[in-house]
């Protein structure tokens, strides 16, 4: 079965990966993938936010490392993007990253739910304990309704990203998830598939097959990502994300070249 591209990797630069772009799109192209995405962590004003991103004064090479595996595999659809924080007050930095080079596409993402808490980071665990988890999740989706009206991105990433530690709220849903996908069908952003929650403590793919079912049915688009973090990584798990995808009604899934979407039977 051909397998759709994969839209969602990182590099050595954001610290937390290994590889350079060249060997993922080595990796994919081995794999037979019909394109991939180079999509790390944006940087930020400020090189000291946190410590799993690129500096600013990293952004060339980062394109550059790009193009380098764009030349180095010829046959293979390399496709330049970032995967950008989605932060309230912060949309004026993201609209200054997206002038300053011709990106195919941005993955916009919630991390941060309240100040210096990234609420995926495995180092702060302990602040889900001090909260209830409904809270946070109502947080979590009210800044991913943001991102998503925002007009700012192609993709909004690993939509339910909440569920990564298994902190499961003990209250209906729904309704969140139901102003995220109006916001993200409004605006035209897909949703990706995100095999990474697999290789979490939750063990299942981003999102999860209701929200998905509720995304096939509002008409909400998708992409797919292994959300890689070594190239080996590129292209897991994207059997079950398919056969998840097909399930809840989904046949096509959109491609990105400069901003601009193309709908592909998979």
């Amino acid at each position: 079965m051909p397998l759709p591209a994969d839209y969602h990797t990182h590099n050595a630069l954001c610290r937390h990966a290994t590889g350079q772009p060249t060997e993922y799109a080595a990796r994919a192209a081995q794999l037979g993938l019909p394109e991939i995405g180079m999509s790390d962590h944006n940087p930020m004003p400020r090189d000291d936010f946190d410590d799993w991103r690129m500096r600013l004064d990293q952004l060339d090479e980062y394109v550059a490392g790009v193009e380098q595996a764009r030349r180095e595999h010829p046959t293979l659809a390399v496709k330049l993007a970032l995967e950008v924080d989605y932060l309230p007050g912060g949309e004026d930095w993201i609209r200054d990253l997206a002038a300053r080079h011709p990106w195919d596409y941005l993955i916009g993402s919630v991390h941060y739910v309240a100040e210096g808490w990234d609420l995926d980071n495995p180092n702060k665990v302990a602040e889900w304990k001090r909260r209830e988890p409904f809270e946070v999740w109502t947080a979590y989706f009210e800044r991913l309704t943001q991102a998503a009206g925002s007009g700012l991105f192609d993709i909004i990433g690993h939509a339910d990203l909440a569920k990564k530690f298994c902190f499961y709220p003990n209250r209906d849903c729904t309704a969140l998830y139901r102003g995220f996908l109006e916001a993200a069908k409004r605006r035209g952003a897909a949703i990706e598939l995100n095999t990474a929650g697999l290789r979490k403590d939750c063990k299942e793919i981003y999102p999860s097959r209701y929200l998905l079912q509720m995304a096939s049915q509002a008409g909400v688009l998708i992409t797919f990502g292994s959300d890689a973090h070594a190239p080996e990584e590129v292209g897991l798990n994207f059997a079950e994300a398919v056969e998840l995808a097909r399930s809840t009604g989904y046949t096509h899934c959109c491609r990105f070249s400069r901003r601009r979407a193309e709908y592909v039977r998979f």
